[in-house]
């Protein structure tokens, strides 16, 4: 029986395995009925599609939105971290934060979070939050997209 070490598995493990994509070589869609389309004119306006990754607080989610940003290369990308997206704590949450749970889906602004995505869906301008961990407020300017 061939095993390997676990030292062979984790090296094994972490190397990337995937040679990249070409958005490209994808059908073009028209954006309002979702049909095919050969046109010059709708070619300029590819659905967009989302890549969602999740995972636990350094489980290297934004490892690998890098890696898929990286083979992207030159298509338009927009990263949007839920991260942004979490609620100002009040001046009681701010005395107490140390014991504030920064994991519980109600400490994000998910309403807001959809709102977003769903703007970006239909290729309209967004402001994503600028939320500042030290102060635990969203701070302005918000990022325009």
């Amino acid at each position: 029986m061939d095993s390997k070490s676990v030292e062979d598995l984790l090296e094994s493990s972490a190397e990337v395995h995937f040679q990249g994509f070409n958005l490209d070589d994808l059908p073009l869609r028209n954006s309002e009925t979702g049909q095919p389309t050969t046109s010059t004119t709708e070619q300029m306006h590819r659905q967009p599609f989302v890549i969602g990754v999740s995972g636990g607080a350094a489980s290297g989610k934004t490892t690998v939105c890098d890696m898929i940003i990286e083979q992207l290369r030159d298509q338009r990308v927009v990263l949007v971290n839920q991260n942004s997206f979490y609620h100002s704590l009040s001046e009681e949450e701010l005395t107490r934060v140390h014991e504030y749970n920064f994991d519980h889906p109600d400490a994000f602004n998910t309403e807001q979070l959809l709102s977003c995505m769903e703007n970006l869906k239909h290729g309209k301008a967004v402001d994503i939050p600028n939320y500042d961990f030290k102060t635990h407020k969203s701070l302005f300017p918000a990022r325009k997209v």
